[in-house]
C-alpha cells in the first residue's frame, strides 16, 4: 500500500480525518493530510465572508425620465400606407374589379380599366400592372425567340419558350382571381416600377 498522494511511498500513519494512509510528507503535526487541511482552510474562508446583514425591499419602480438615454427606446411611427391601399374594395364596383381581373389574361380590358370613371387607385394600378406583366411577358418571348435563331447557342433556349406560354397563361389567371377577391396583387419588377410612380398618376 502506498501513500494516497504520492505514488510508490510506503505510509507512515493514517489521516485522523479521513483515515487515507499517508506518508512523513504529506502528515503534519496534528496527523491530518494536504486534502483535509485545505477543507479546513476553505470551511474557515467561507465562514469569515459570510454576509449577516439583509437586503430590504424596493419601495417603489424608478422610471428613468425621458430623453436621459436610459429605458426603452422610443418606437419609430409607421409608415403612412400608400393610396391605393386605404381604398377600400368594398367602394369599387363589381364591374370595375372584373374588368381589373380579366386584364391580366387579356390585356386590352387593362386599357378600360385605365378609362374607369371611378377613378380608384386600386383599379388604375392593378390596370397598369396588367399591362406591365403583359407586355414583359411578350418582350420575353420576342427576346427568347430571337435567341433560338442563333446557331448553336438557340438550343439553350428552345425549352425556355416552350414554357413562356403556359407560364404566363397560369400566372394571369391566379393574378387575376387575386385581384376579384381584392388582394393587392403584387407583380415582382412591375410592382414597385409603379410604387414609385403610383403618386404621381
Amino acid at each position: 500500500m502506498d501513500c494516497y498522494y504520492h505514488n510508490a511511498v510506503p505510509p507512515v500513519a493514517a489521516c485522523v480525518d479521513c483515515k487515507q494512509p499517508i506518508c512523513a510528507t504529506c502528515r503534519s503535526a496534528q496527523g491530518d493530510c494536504p486534502g483535509c487541511r485545505l477543507g479546513a482552510r476553505i470551511d474557515a474562508a467561507k465562514g469569515e465572508r459570510e454576509l449577516t446583514g439583509q437586503v430590504p425591499p424596493r419601495s417603489r419602480s424608478y422610471a428613468p425620465p425621458p430623453g436621459s438615454g436610459y429605458g426603452p427606446p422610443p418606437q419609430p411611427e409607421p409608415a403612412p400606407a400608400p393610396a391605393y391601399v386605404n381604398s377600400s374594395v368594398a367602394t369599387i364596383r363589381p364591374e370595375s374589379r372584373a374588368l381589373v381581373a380579366l386584364s391580366y389574361p387579356f390585356w386590352p380590358l387593362a386599357l378600360l380599366a385605365l378609362l374607369d370613371g371611378s377613378k380608384s387607385p386600386f383599379v388604375r394600378r392593378q390596370a397598369l400592372q396588367a399591362l406591365g406583366f403583359n407586355f414583359g411577358i411578350y418582350g420575353l418571348w420576342f427576346a427568347l425567340s430571337a435567341i433560338a435563331t442563333i446557331p448553336l447557342i438557340g438550343f439553350s433556349a428552345l425549352p425556355l419558350l416552350a414554357l413562356v406560354v403556359p407560364v404566363a397563361v397560369v400566372v394571369s389567371f391566379v393574378y387575376g382571381y387575386k385581384t376579384w377577391h381584392g388582394e393587392d396583387v403584387h407583380v415582382p419588377i412591375i410592382g414597385d416600377f409603379i410604387d414609385n410612380r403610383v403618386t404621381s398618376l
